[in-house]
Parts: C-alpha cells; structure tokens; sequence
C-alpha cells in the first residue's frame, strides 16, 4: 500500500512499510542523500532531518509518525543556485574535514536558528552538543553557524 509523505515541498507516494525507519525511505525508496546513516541508534545525528520544521533523528522515526508534516532534508533547504545561509557559512569556513556529519550539523542548526536567530557561541554549542564529529571540526562548525546567524537565515 502506498503512503503519501511531502518531502522538501513535493507530494509523494512511498512504498515502505508503515514502520520503517524514514532514513531509508528518503535515502532507499526517493533516493535523497543528505540525511546519513551514522549509527542507527539517535545518537550521532548524521540522520537529521525537519519534520514539520522541528530536528528529528529519522533513523529511528517510523514512516507512520511523520503523517502529514512536511519534511526537510538537506537537499531542501536550498539550491545549488540559491543555497541556504548555512549552507553557504558551512562552505565559506570550510566547517567539514571528512562532513559525514555535516548533514546533521546543519539541519539541527537551521531548527536552532528558526527558534534562536541570535544565538551566542555558548547556545550554538549546546544546540549541536548531541551531534557527534569525529574530524574534530567543531569550532569551525560553530563558526559557520554564527556566520549564518548574522546573515539571517
């Protein structure tokens, strides 16, 4: 039975059972690759993704929760023509070494930034203290989103 779900602004009907984790429906079933599998568990946050403009692990978030919420992925959030704020201080201070986690990085950080659009460095920190980065590359992610806060995201 095909569900409906609208992700990044469009309707469409996916096949997944109904609890299936919305990681590999986005990735497996509407071939998006933003959201990442890191470790399956809610714990590293490479799979964040909006639902309804809040910041969700979707490797453990059943298809049947999102309902009628719209859903983001990084690939929503902007255009390779018009990026996103973040999407542009991510680049401008090159904030990713290997940005397998960059995924869940930004997309905590645009949630954070609708809530808190001046945030200081200490609530940046604690906004992104459940993403995990290996490379260390945790002040220049933090300056990215400091550099997006002050261009109005």
């Amino acid at each position: 039975m095909a569900l409906p779900i609208t992700v990044n602004g469009q309707n469409q009907m996916v096949t997944s059972s109904s609890d299936t984790p919305l990681l590999y429906v986005l990735r497996d079933e509407l071939g998006l690759n933003g959201p990442r599998f890191g470790c399956g568990l809610s714990q590293c946050g490479a799979c964040t993704v909006l639902v309804n403009g809040q910041a969700i692990r979707s490797c453990v978030y059943a298809l049947s929760r999102v309902g009628d919420q719209p859903v983001t992925t990084l690939e929503g959030l902007g255009t390779p023509d018009a990026p996103h704020a973040l999407q542009t201080a991510f680049i401008d201070e090159q904030a990713g070494e290997c940005a397998y986690c960059i995924n869940g990085m930004i997309m905590v950080a645009a949630a954070f930034l609708t809530q808190n659009p001046s945030p200081t460095q200490a609530q940046i920190t604690q906004a992104l203290d459940g993403n995990l980065c290996r490379c260390g590359s945790h002040p220049r992610i933090v300056a990215a989103v400091q550099r997006a806060a002050g261009a109005a995201v």
